[in-house]
Parts: structure tokens; sequence; C-alpha cells
């Protein structure tokens, strides 16, 4: 009988794959900045929420009121309860809410629509506006 779990067992082993035939993963490279300092993680997270910002870079912050972000010289927008809005400087910029929405294109289009009606203008073209039913 001895002789039979002596097989067994070397069946077992003879299948079985085998320890550490697959290497481990190297670990990560450490986070070095171009300039060979360690770099440091900017943000931080919390039961209220979290932030972060690249220095010189983007940045923003989310929590139970809402979020923002933006990065620097370029877009940037807000959401919350209230609503939203958002902005490309030198472009498009617009703000939605409960009480409607807004829009324009420097040089271009305008307009807004909330319960009282709607109104926009065209460049060289004209305004309108029409009040709601």
């Amino acid at each position: 009988m001895p002789a039979l779990f002596a097989g067994a067992a070397g069946a077992a082993i003879a299948f079985s794959p085998v320890a550490g035939a697959i290497p481990e993963p190297p670990p990560p490279p450490a986070c070095v900045n171009p300039d060979g300092t360690p770099c440091v993680l900017p943000g931080s997270a919390g039961p209220g929420g979290a932030t972060g910002q690249i220095p010189g870079g983007p940045g923003g912050t989310a929590g139970p009121g809402g979020a923002q972000g933006a990065i620097p010289g370029g877009p940037a927008g807000e959401a919350g309860p209230g609503g939203a809005s958002g902005v490309i400087p030198g472009g498009p910029a617009g703000t939605a809410g409960p009480g409607g929405a807004s829009g324009v294109i420097p040089g271009g289009p305008v307009g807004s629509a909330g319960p009282g009606g709607a109104s926009g203008c065209i460049p060289g073209v004209g305004c309108a506006t029409i009040p709601a039913p």
C-alpha cells in the first residue's frame, strides 16, 4: 500500500506546475523627474473629496458639492448641484443649470434658454427672442 501512495505522490509532483517557473515581474521603476529628483505626487484624497495639481499643469478638485478643474491658459470647468459651466480661453463658453442654459462663441453666435423662453444673436444676421408658451 505505501508504494501506491508513493506512486500517486510522484505523479502529482510530476504533473504539477513547477514553482518559480514564471519569474516575478520586476518592481515598477521609481518615479524620477527629468532632473533626477524624486517625484512628489501633488494630491490628496479623503472622505471630503480629492484634489490634485501637477505643478505648472492641470489641477482639479472633487467632492460632495461638485468638481472643478483647469489647465493653466487652457480650458476650465466646474459642475455641481446648481449646474455646470466651462470655458476655453478665446473660445466658446457656456453654463447650464436648473434655470436654463447659455453659451457664447467669441465673434460668433450667442444664446440662452430657460423657463421664460429663448434668445440668441448671430453677428451680421440679427437677434431673436422667443417667449415660452
